[in-house]
């Protein structure tokens, strides 16, 4: 297995089904990585990778719609390698024949934006990015939605909606005919009856930046956040430990009362390490692993969980 831009001993759920299949003997792992994350503790093999300042690179941003180009600014120290420079070794290696081999990081931006209608690299050097929004009247719906009739479509054809996955998963066909809330997840019961939402935290945007001191000492420690009502009726104090758990795991953390917060759920900022835990069990031990309809992937944020201190609240 190779491994680059992920750290799945953090950042999957179900950790302890991921943790197990980790230690299979028969598993060959290769991690290329900037940190020694602690994926990268448990490979066989551990190439260093390049910063995003150390090779030439282009992005579509979420949030915006310009593409951006990510020149290389500095030579990376070392026998950093790029992720490109590392597949392609591979396929020399291995055989595999593919035009993409053949180019080098920037020849393929350019063949990219050729090919995408966006022009050339040139052009996108520049100009040092490209405003993708549609005219006014488009991205205003103006002239009406993208179907014949220009009229939009309340009811979905879930099989046929557009998405760049290509593949459908989960439950689709029992999905509701119309937008709802569809009881399909993880409901809140007698014995789990909080709902856990496991949020990206101000400073870890992922878990490249828990290898961050600087983010490290802004974040604190690993902490679930809890409405005081909840909380005094089950006798946990600000900054006392707690213990999460459900049919997956436990994980121990401390409590932070906040009135923000709905009465009914956590919320547990950050992707902090596993080591970080007191009991070396990060979030997602919690976090289920189901496909959600239509085209999958989990649903991190929809978790039945308890909690209970780890001791009276004095």
């Amino acid at each position: 297995m190779l491994i680059q831009n992920t750290n799945p001993l953090s950042v999957a759920p179900e950790q302890e089904r991921v943790k197990r299949g980790f230690a299979r003997e028969d598993l060959f792992v290769c991690v290329h990585e900037q940190f020694l994350t602690e994926t990268a503790r448990v490979a066989d093999v551990v190439l260093p990778a390049t910063m995003f300042v150390e090779h030439d690179d282009v992005y579509q941003g979420g949030g915006h719609q310009h593409i951006l180009l990510g020149p290389k600014l500095v030579e990376p120290p070392g026998q950093c390698r790029t992720n490109h420079e590392v597949i392609c070794a591979l396929a020399a290696r291995l055989g595999a024949k593919h035009p993409g081999f053949a180019m080098t990081a920037r020849e393929l931006i350019d063949w990219t934006l050729r090919n995408s209608g966006w022009g050339t690299l040139a052009a996108l050097e520049a100009k040092r990015w490209i405003d993708c929004q549609p005219d006014f009247d488009t991205s205003h719906y103006v002239r009406g939605f993208a179907w014949p009739d220009g009229k939009f479509r309340f009811k979905p054809d879930w099989r046929n909606v557009p998405f760049r996955s290509p593949f459908h998963a989960g439950p689709v066909d029992a999905l509701p005919k119309l937008p709802d809330h569809w009881e399909v997840i993880e409901e809140a019961d007698e014995a789990h009856p909080f709902r856990l939402a496991t949020s990206p935290a101000r400073h870890f945007l992922n878990s490249s930046f828990t290898e961050m001191l600087t983010s490290r000492a802004r974040e604190g420690r690993p902490e679930v956040m809890i409405h005081p009502t909840d909380a005094g009726a089950l006798a946990i104090a600000d900054g006392s430990e707690v213990v999460l758990g459900n049919a997956r795991g436990e994980v121990r953390l401390h409590a932070r009362l906040f009135d923000g917060v709905r009465r009914g759920v956590l919320i547990a900022e950050s992707v902090w390490p596993n080591a970080a835990h007191a009991d070396g069990r990060g979030i997602n031990t919690l976090t289920g692993a189901d496909p959600i309809a239509p085209y999958g992937g989990a649903a991190f944020h929809d978790n039945k969980v308890f909690i209970r201190a780890t001791r009276a609240a004095g």
